[in-house]
């Protein structure tokens, strides 16, 4: 054992360890930190967007998801490329120019959209535009 103080003083073991074999190997962190871990970088991205927006938005698209399927008979992997972006649009001046859009981007559609585009009009209305992220500067 190595010590410090000259002799007669008082021995303190010191923080040197006698033998050169290596330290143990920490453990991994259990599932319990992972999962601690995980939910702290959840809130990391949802703390900087409003969680109640969201959650409007993922019930959306689901939503949207679902009519798709419906209007063209098939399941989401089969749909044919359809793009229903949101912000697009938010951010459209005017009702008529957001169901020009959905009706240019449901052309391929051989069931009546009508009834869609009005109620996912109607849903939009009153959402925000989702943007992305601001820094924080330090």
């Amino acid at each position: 054992m190595v010590s410090f103080g000259t002799a007669g003083e008082g021995q303190f073991p010191s923080p040197i360890r006698e033998s050169s074999a290596p330290l143990p190997p920490r453990p991994a962190p259990g599932p319990s930190q992972q999962q601690q871990q995980r939910r702290h970088q959840q809130g990391k991205v949802t703390v900087k967007y409003d969680r109640k927006e969201l959650r409007k938005r993922l019930v959306l698209e689901e939503w949207i998801v679902e009519q798709l399927g419906q209007l063209y008979g098939c399941e989401e992997e089969e749909m044919p490329d359809v793009e229903i972006d949101i912000d697009d649009l938010l951010d459209a001046d005017s009702e008529e120019e957001r169901a020009l859009k959905l009706q240019e981007a449901l052309v391929d559609c051989y069931k009546p959209t009508e009834e869609f585009i009005t109620e996912l009009l109607s849903r939009i209305r009153g959402m925000r535009k989702l943007s992305p992220p601001q820094k924080k500067s330090i």
